[in-house]
């Protein structure tokens, strides 16, 4: 007898958590996760800047490399197509065999790089670009276009 009582008693101290107790707990975890998001968003938009600008400087350096074959860059009709097949209308024994680049690809934010000849912001003979976040010319901080230019 004695034994089943102490079992009886022993089972009415080993309460649960209490509903404020759980509260407390989920409304932490709330704030905790709030903190960590906050945190960590806005380096995944500045990963992708600089993604766009060593893009950029890759595509620079093609460009380069193809002026020095060909003694001019690409039109603007010929875009930045011409580093990777040679265009219509060059003297294909200059172009470099294989391109300039493999591929072109895509900004950060799945949108085409941008080539405009002549340039008119760079002050260079080209501007090469990413329309940013928005995907629209101009804009300002996270939006603004990411150029040869910065």
């Amino acid at each position: 007898m004695k034994h089943a009582l102490r079992s009886v008693h022993l089972r009415q101290n080993q309460g649960g958590f209490s509903l404020v107790e759980l509260m407390v707990v989920v409304f932490i975890m709330g704030l905790l996760a709030t903190l960590i998001i906050v945190n960590v968003a806005p380096v995944g938009e500045r990963s992708r800047i600089s993604k766009a600008r060593s893009d950029i400087a890759s595509l620079e350096s093609a460009l380069e490399q193809y002026s020095l074959d060909l003694y001019s860059y690409p039109s603007a009709m010929q875009g930045l197509d011409a580093l990777s097949k040679p265009p219509a209308g060059i003297d294909v024994s200059l172009y470099r065999q294989g391109g300039y680049i493999r591929r072109i690809q895509l900004d950060p934010w799945g949108n085409p790089y941008q080539y405009q000849m002549p340039g008119a912001r760079s002050g260079g003979r080209y501007d090469l670009f990413s329309l940013g976040a928005d995907g629209k010319p101009g804009g300002e901080g996270p939006d603004a276009d990411i150029g040869n230019w910065d």
